[in-house]
């Protein structure tokens, strides 16, 4: 299984902290699952106006279709997910991401921010009809040392329950009929 960790954002680095953590537990959980980061910052990203898609985005929407499950990791931005991620999920087929798993983490600067990943991220992923693990975590910048390191010991615990839980629904997917 091919399972894409999406760093949703071109800005900052603690996503990407979160998901390399996330690619060790899930590692030690499933060796055969096929783990790729994909980075936002290292696209070329354009605006979904009609207008052709350059090579990037092109890639984009490919490693989304091919992949069997995701990870989804997102800063907060004024009480929001950033435009690019937003962008990127429009850009794809609505049965692009049906039926596979998905797990969603986040990172902000106020606790209060939390919620979006239930108000915003979720939602967006309901309407893929995503196999969406009931479990999310989301992370405050006080977790992280200055080279971006997690230091809050219940964050990897919660990220190890987060891995184990997403190996479960990829066995789980694989269960399921592929419906396009």
């Amino acid at each position: 299984m091919k399972i894409l960790l999406v760093d949703g954002t071109v800005f900052g680095t603690k996503t990407g902290a979160i998901l390399r953590q996330i690619e060790q537990y899930i590692t030690e959980y499933n060796s055969d699952l096929e783990l790729e980061i994909l980075y936002f910052a290292d696209l070329k990203h354009q605006i979904l106006d009609g207008s052709p898609l350059n090579e990037d985005m092109k890639m984009m929407i490919q490693k989304f279709e091919e992949a069997d499950g995701y990870i989804i990791s997102t800063p907060i931005y004024q009480a929001s997910i950033p435009g690019v991620l937003k962008n990127a999920f429009d850009m794809l087929d609505p049965k692009a991401m049906r039926y596979k798993p998905v797990s969603m983490v986040a990172n902000g600067g106020t606790y209060q921010h939390h919620l979006v990943v239930e108000n915003q991220l979720r939602p967006i992923l309901d309407y893929f009809r995503c196999l969406v693990t009931p479990n999310y975590v989301y992370t405050h910048a006080s977790d992280f040392d200055e080279n971006d390191n997690i230091i809050d010991e219940s964050i990897h615990t919660r990220l190890r329950e987060l891995a184990y839980v997403f190996v479960q629904y990829c066995k789980l997917s694989e269960t399921l009929p592929d419906i396009k």
